[in-house]
């Protein structure tokens, strides 16, 4: 005699235990629906079927079964078409937002995740690498601590010029708060995108970067550097605003990620838009950032906005220029580069020095 399989899950197989008992006299059904947190009704029911079914009564009629809540299969076919064919390099998120506002098609993220999954379109997070580094806690506070990176990148794939896109991110609620598309990584575009961010927000706590040049002097010398302050550390210094270098790009790994994440969302938001050069881009940005940081940025743990307003005399147009002190020639009251005659104030001044003295220096802002 064939003997029959039957599939059952732990819950199952105690309660077969329990009901043998019951039905061999020495567990009463009361005592066995304290035991199983069943009814006595429900415990003769599950006697009777076992006594009828064997153990296979006692295992659940839905097991095997699709469930009544299943969706169409047409419907996933349809979801997939479309994803595969449109949208294959799309994460299941931004891809099912996409089916939903352009093709009408609702289906959850995680159903659609699945679909994918089982199709080979992606890669579920238990397959992917581990992380080798623990995250940083966030700062409690809005503009407490700022991220900023530039992110070198095809944004507008074939159709234009690649660039690099400034991104500034908060800590504490992983807002986007400027994206600037630029050509390279300067010092007068960190200039503009920072008076920017503080025309609109308020001065930040602090700004964390990596050690580029903008940031950080590797070795003090000329141009203003003697002091180890870069252009962009004498205007935050100016305006009393910290620049934390970072010693790694994990350390600053909220906003990597979020170069990760514009690098995959941003670039096919790009696509779908038709934009094609840095100047459009730079018009689309903002649009964007307002409907990213609505779905996706969180609350602060303190509900304190740290920013703080500019103080009488902070110009940020004098602040975000280039200054060097330079030293004025002996021969002429002309500065060493330019040529240009100093003010009658200072050529007096310069005459007036004692001899054998450093002559005065003079320093010439030009403004970014």
């Amino acid at each position: 005699m064939a003997k029959e399989l039957v599939t059952m899950s732990r819950t199952e197989i105690d309660r077969l235990g329990v009901i043998r008992k019951v039905l061999e006299g020495r567990l009463s059904q009361g005592k066995a629906g304290e035991l199983l947190g069943l009814g006595a009704r429900q415990v003769r029911r599950l006697a009777t079927a076992y006594e009828l079914e064997g153990p296979a009564g006692l295992a659940s009629k839905k097991r095997g079964r699709p469930s009544n809540y299943r969706l169409p299969e047409a419907l996933q076919l349809r979801a997939l078409e479309l994803v595969g064919g449109l949208y294959a390099d799309f994460g299941p998120t931004l891809a099912r937002e996409k089916l939903l506002e352009l093709h009408g098609v609702q289906v959850s993220k995680e159903t659609l995740r699945k679909w994918m999954a089982e199709a080979g379109i992606w890669v579920t997070r238990a397959k992917r690498l581990p992380r080798a580094h623990q995250p940083r806690n966030r700062r409690p506070c809005f503009g407490e601590l700022v991220q900023i990176d530039g992110s070198p990148h095809a944004w507008f794939e074939a159709r234009g010029p690649a660039c690099t896109l400034l991104v500034y991110v908060d800590d504490a609620t992983g807002k986007v708060m400027e994206l600037r598309f630029v050509e390279s990584e300067s010092t007068f575009d960190y200039f503009a995108s920072t008076a920017s961010y503080i025309r609109r927000f308020g001065k930040p706590v602090a700004f964390y970067s990596d050690k580029h040049g903008v940031f950080r002097v590797a070795q003090p010398g000329p141009s203003g550097r003697g002091q180890g302050l870069t252009q962009f550390g004498r205007a935050l210094d100016a305006l009393n605003i910290d620049i934390i270098c970072a010693n790694s790009p994990q350390a600053k790994g909220r906003v990597e990620r979020m170069n990760k994440t514009l690098q995959d969302r941003l670039v096919k938001e790009l696509r779908l838009a038709g934009v094609s050069n840095a100047e459009a881009g730079n018009d689309f940005a903002p649009g964007y950032m307002e409907d990213y940081n609505r779905r996706f940025a969180r609350a602060p743990a303190n509900s304190h906005d740290a920013h703080r307003p500019l103080q009488d005399g902070e110009d940020l147009s004098f602040i975000f220029t280039w200054q060097e002190d330079r030293t004025m020639s002996r021969r002429e009251n002309r500065l060493p580069t330019g040529g240009r005659r100093l003010p009658p104030a200072v050529r007096a001044r310069r005459k007036g020095a004692p001899q054998g003295g450093r002559p005065p220096s003079h320093r010439t802002p030009s403004r970014a």
